[in-house]
């Protein structure tokens, strides 16, 4: 399957060590996910978005965009290819308007039931399918069951319409798998979908971590933002300086939590991080 990372923090930051230098980094772990890549990134609110469908560990371009990315919000995706041909079209981010979304993941028997989750979606969203990936239609259709754009909502409107996207999926195309190792076949649906400012994480079934603080951060000294938070835990629904998600861990200096199949986290635009498990 594929690799997701997600970067959220209050100020701009390069995340050339996540992508490259780390030691288990991004572009390392494109050796076993081939199948092309992409960078999102916002500057100004406005997402920019770069894919290849090259190996990342062997295209310079990733080393060129990794070294030059600087920005509170980023997105970075390795495919690993199980429905659709390997180009550019069908490598993720995917984008509308200011949504960008990533998936790791795979719908089962989706040939055969790809026009029933077609009929889902918002007409508008129709005519901008360009790949022929599930993980493409996914997010239209995750959009319309959110309608973000609509209104402003409350965690618990939120958290209603997503149960409310995630029971329609299992209803068309079966539960989802629960063992991270099962074959390439099976039903998974984790994915990261951001507007910049809110970030959203859903376990559904790939591997997920994250992290909000380190140790001790090496900048304690001379950063304007250091915080409690930055080097402590916080509660659920509590504010934190930065958000790191990702399908593996990728360092030592930031302490990781896992999470589990169900697993729902939302950062809100004020920083402001919530976890629920979602009923499956």
């Amino acid at each position: 399957m594929c690799r997701l990372f997600g970067f959220r923090s209050i100020f701009s930051s390069q995340v050339h060590s996540s992508l490259v230098g780390a030691n288990n980094a991004i572009m390392n772990q494109s050796e076993f996910h081939p199948d092309g890549w992409g960078v999102a990134y916002y500057l100004e609110d406005t997402p920019h978005i770069i894919k290849s469908p090259k190996s990342a560990i062997t295209d310079s371009l990733f080393k060129k965009v990794s070294g030059v990315v600087s920005s509170k919000t980023v997105i970075a995706h390795l495919r690993k290819a199980t429905e659709g041909q390997i180009d550019i079209l069908n490598c993720h981010p995917f984008q509308y308007g200011k949504w960008v979304f990533a998936h790791n993941g795979n719908i089962k028997n989706f040939s055969k039931i790809k026009g029933r989750f077609i009929d889902l979606m918002d007409r508008k969203y129709q005519r901008y399918l360009l790949g022929d990936t599930d993980s493409e239609v996914l997010f239209y259709v995750l959009l319309t069951y959110l309608k973000i754009d609509s209104e402003v909502l409350t965690l618990g409107v939120l958290k209603q319409r997503f149960e409310s996207f995630i029971k329609k999926v299992i209803e068309i195309s079966g539960d989802i798998c629960t063992d991270a190792n099962g074959g390439c076949l099976e039903n998974y649906l984790t994915f990261l979908l951001t507007d910049g400012e809110q970030m959203f994480c859903f376990n559904g079934g790939k591997e997920i971590v994250y992290s909000t603080h380190k140790k001790k951060c090496p900048e304690r000294d001379t950063c304007e933002f250091l915080s409690k938070s930055c080097e402590s835990s916080v509660q659920n629904g509590e504010k934190i300086q930065h958000l790191i998600i990702s399908s593996e861990v990728l360092n030592a200096e930031n302490i990781w939590q896992s999470t589990q199949t169900g697993d729902f986290l939302f950062l809100d635009k004020s920083l402001n991080l919530h976890r629920f498990q979602v009923k499956l």
